[in-house]
């Protein structure tokens, strides 16, 4: 079996789709620590762009909006994103049509999961995201999400916080998003070290206070909290932290 190993890009992806798409049984994927088996060639894959232009043209004849949809898939945590993504393609080009709303095919249901559940994710921590406020007087909100969705965060904390300065760090992926309170970039982070302003503790312990006045001890509804806020984003909101 040959395994295309990329270096993660879309563009890495589009130009492994090329050497994959005629292989009988073939693995794409990013994970480096992919378990091989005894018959396995592996394949290592950087972008080519011609190859990349030439598998998205080829794509964009049966569907105008697959190669973004891709894209926007290959945003997903999972290890087998890649694996998900070639399986959808295969399909599309194969049928020469649009088939992202046949639904009983296999490959479109794990497809459309792939990208109901970056879109969740994206739309929950607009909500969960908690800043605090550093000694410089920037707010600063560290998280470490499923998906890589900072930049689909930016625009929306941009407009609500149009005259602060932030940073929305990946902790996961070492990816920051920073606003000037013009635009916004991101960037690779590293690891950071956050000094809080003298009144951000007190803020903290405040907001605290209120929610275990607010929390009724003794009608506990721990499931119903678990589905609301899931318990992986807790270790970065101050309500939750240590509770």
């Amino acid at each position: 079996m040959k395994i295309f190993i990329t270096d993660g890009t879309a563009t890495a992806f589009f130009t492994a789709v090329f050497y994959a798409y005629k292989e009988n049984n073939c693995i794409i994927t990013s994970d480096n620590s992919i378990q091989l088996t005894f018959d396995s060639e592996v394949i290592r894959i950087t972008g080519d762009k011609d190859k990349n232009e030439r598998v998205q043209n080829a794509i964009l004849k049966y569907d105008e909006y697959a190669v973004d949809d891709v894209i926007f898939a290959l945003r997903s945590g999972s290890t087998k994103k890649e694996q998900i993504a070639f399986g959808y393609l295969k399909v599309l080009l194969e049928k020469k049509s649009p088939i992202s709303k046949m639904l009983s095919i296999p490959q479109v249901i794990d497809f459309n999961e792939a990208m109901r559940k970056i879109t969740g994710e994206s739309h929950m921590c607009k909500g969960f995201l908690r800043f605090t406020e550093t000694h410089e007087g920037v707010l600063y909100a560290p998280y470490s999400p499923d998906n890589d969705i900072t930049d689909l965060l930016m625009p929306h904390f941009a407009k609500r916080f149009n005259g602060e300065k932030f940073v929305i760090h990946d902790v996961k992926r070492n990816i920051a998003g920073i606003y000037n309170r013009e635009e916004w970039i991101t960037c690779y982070a590293g690891e950071a070290e956050i000094r809080l302003s003298e009144s951000e503790n007190f803020f903290k312990n405040l907001w605290k206070k209120y929610y275990n006045c607010v929390n009724i001890a003794e009608r506990p509804h721990i499931k119903q909290m678990k589905d609301y806020m899931p318990v992986r984003y807790w270790k970065f909101m101050p309500e939750k932290n240590g509770n």
